[in-house]
């Protein structure tokens, strides 16, 4: 599988499996952005619903 980041989407959450790691930037087409409150009014309220947890501790370049 072939991954290049998506410049039109910046993240440091190194925790996912979409993250880059070697750049703060996601390798997906688009994300979903969700709320875990009723009447979200800071960011903070607001969640990645395209989250997935990276299943190594990979931390390095190469990493995916």
């Amino acid at each position: 599988m072939e991954t290049r980041k998506n410049p039109c989407i910046n993240c440091t959450v190194s925790q996912c499996q979409h993250n880059m790691v070697s750049e703060n930037y996601c390798v997906l087409d688009s994300i979903h952005v969700g709320t875990h409150e009723t009447n979200p009014t800071v960011p903070e309220c607001t969640d990645c619903k395209s989250f997935v947890k990276r299943s190594s501790a990979c931390t390095g370049e190469g990493c995916r």
